[in-house]
């Protein structure tokens, strides 16, 4: 039985994980400023390819590390990468005299951070289904809207810091947070029986299925990374916004990304799981071609069109992992790392391909219809995944 200095370290990790998470993203205004990093849109994008490939790694891995050392090592190591991530970021703040060395330290610190993302928020989910065994999908439906309240706040922090002309006060603030976490969390047990005593199975083939739910998983990190990654760049260079506005924008995504996990997750009796899943990529579609036509000073327009997106994303992946689960039994543990490492891939893809293509000359408002394509192609694989004899019963995957 979980204590309840357990529970809520738990839930504070994912708190706090979802700040680290989009800390970079958040201030990638500071990042392209020419007073600040001074980093042209390529190199900006290509800040996030190390996050990536460790992010894959971790997921891949995350499980299997678990299994031999332990879950609760496994979390205060992916707890320990988010902290040199931040400290790294904090020291290249007073490096961006020397620009070659400031990048250098941002690709290493992104590096450890998409390792604390793959090690530390799939174990989270572990301790939270293992902790509420009578209650696993409100726990993690608890915990899932607490990462999307960190990933809402940390633009709302780079918004505060700027206009205080203290930026880096958020990697600060979020070094101290994931200190004081490592603290508790070392002298809290974190133990989970079933990662000990579960047996050795055989490998399983990739079913052939699969495909088509990496294949969505690959398109939706493209789409979710153009609005987490590229808002606030769409709205400073085409829409005039100000610094503050454009983090508000960000705000405004993953508030509503949240927002919509919990509305779908309470009205899926109403609702079902399936049609949720075919509604939303054309709801997004929308989204991006609204976007995507937006000229000129529409602040308020971009808002809420960032807006309707964050709650287009809102239960896409977490639904590709449950539909995943369901089908693909012979590969159910793996699954929701094999499909994490496909999201993080179209991560990839969207934050770094995003800055050659500016580079070459190709405008952000056209990636943007780029990106509704992607979208259209998400609502017909969404038929093929998800039919009404396969729909599931919550919206949120359990711990594998």
């Amino acid at each position: 039985m979980a204590s309840r200095a357990e529970i809520t370290t738990v839930y504070a990790a994912g708190l706090v994980q979802g700040i680290v998470l989009v800390t970079f993203p958040a201030a990638s205004t500071v990042f392209t400023d020419p007073d600040e990093y001074g980093l042209s849109t390529s190199q900006y994008g290509a800040m996030f390819l190390p996050q990536v490939v460790t992010a894959i790694t971790g997921a891949l891995l995350g499980g299997g590390l678990a299994g031999r050392f332990g879950a609760k090592r496994v979390y205060l190591a992916g707890l320990l990468a988010s902290l040199v991530s931040m400290v790294l970021l904090l020291i290249s703040a007073g490096l961006t005299d020397q620009q070659g060395l400031a990048y250098a330290l941002l690709l290493v610190a992104t590096a450890f951070l998409g390792a604390g993302f793959g090690l530390a928020v799939p174990t989270l989910n572990t301790f939270t289904g293992a902790f509420h065994p009578a209650a696993v999908d409100r726990a993690v439906l608890v915990l899932n809207a607490l990462l999307g309240a960190g990933t809402a706040l940390a633009p709302l922090f780079v918004a505060l810091f700027v206009g205080l002309g203290v930026w880096w006060c958020l990697p600060l603030m979020s070094t101290v947070l994931i200190a004081g976490l490592l603290v508790v969390s070392l002298r809290l047990p974190l133990r989970i029986e079933q990662a000990t005593s579960s047996p050795k199975r055989a490998r399983a083939a990739i079913p052939a299925r699969f495909w088509l739910f990496a294949a969505f998983a690959v398109l939706y990190g493209f789409c979710e990374t153009m609005n987490g990654n590229w808002s606030q760049l769409e709205m400073t260079s085409e829409l005039g916004a100000s610094t503050a506005v454009a983090s508000l924008t960000l705000t405004t995504f993953w508030v509503m990304v949240t927002v919509g996990r919990v509305l779908f997750a309470s009205i899926q009796k109403w609702f079902p799981t399936h049609r949720t899943y075919h509604v939303l990529p054309i709801v997004l579609f929308g989204a991006f071609l609204l976007i995507a036509s937006l000229t000129g000073p529409k602040q308020v327009a971009g808002v809420a069109a960032f807006g309707l997106a964050g709650l287009a994303c809102s239960a896409l992946l977490p639904l590709t992992m449950s539909f995943a689960q369901e089908e693909l039994v012979t590969i159910a543990a793996a699954t929701s790392g094999f499909v994490i490492a496909a999201y993080q891939l179209g991560y990839g893809i969207a934050a770094f391909g995003a800055g050659p293509l500016q580079s070459a000359g190709m405008s952000l408002p056209s990636i943007y219809l780029v990106a509704a394509g992607a979208a259209a192609i998400m609502a017909v694989l969404s038929f093929r995944i998800a039919r009404p004899e396969h729909a599931v019963t919550t919206v949120h995957p359990r711990p594998g």
